[in-house]
């Protein structure tokens, strides 16, 4: 069995001689320089749980393609609808086969 130290724990559960006559404790070890690797959780939450600044201004900058695409969703969704171009839609002449 372990043999008492000076402060009166045991070598097993509690502090722990070196060589060097200093005692540490042999618990849980808690070191915040150790190399931790970040999963995707961590990650995930430090996202989006991450402090906002609701007042400061948020540019957002688009590639001329996204910009393109963009532009064309906008007039997709603003085009003006009439019921005339309804019925031309619902009253196209439709063919089927091959032409020739």
């Amino acid at each position: 069995m372990a043999g008492i130290n000076e402060e009166g724990k045991s070598g097993v559960f509690g502090a722990v001689p070196f060589e060097s006559g200093i005692t540490e404790n042999a618990g849980t070890i808690r070191n915040n320089e150790l190399p931790v690797k970040t999963g995707f959780w961590d990650k995930f939450k430090a996202f989006w749980l991450q402090d906002i600044d609701w007042n400061k201004e948020i540019k957002v900058v688009l590639t001329p393609k996204q910009q393109k695409v963009e532009d064309e969703i906008n007039e997709f969704l603003h085009q003006e609808i009439t019921w005339e171009k309804v019925h031309d839609f619902l009253f196209q002449e439709i063919t089927f086969g091959k032409k020739k």
